[in-house]
């Protein structure tokens, strides 16, 4: 099992992961980029923003790493 998860076009370390956004965001700004999307908060201050798909995928991984599950 990789320690990496890709979301956009980053690989992200599965360890730096501190919370992932349950609902996708919604500010309603027309300017906004990051309609729809998940929020992934990484250590250090940053986020990233993940697509439905990369979400799940990254909530499975998670679960799998830590639970020892391959």
């Amino acid at each position: 099992m990789s320690i990496f998860c890709r979301i956009d076009d980053k690989h992200i370390p599965l360890y730096r992961v501190l919370w992932i956004a349950a609902t996708p965001h919604f500010c309603g700004d027309p300017e906004c980029h990051c309609e729809g999307l998940h929020e992934v908060a990484l250590e250090g201050g940053e986020s990233v923003w993940a697509k439905f798909e990369e979400r799940e995928t990254l909530m499975r991984m998670i679960e799998e790493w830590q639970t020892g599950e391959s």
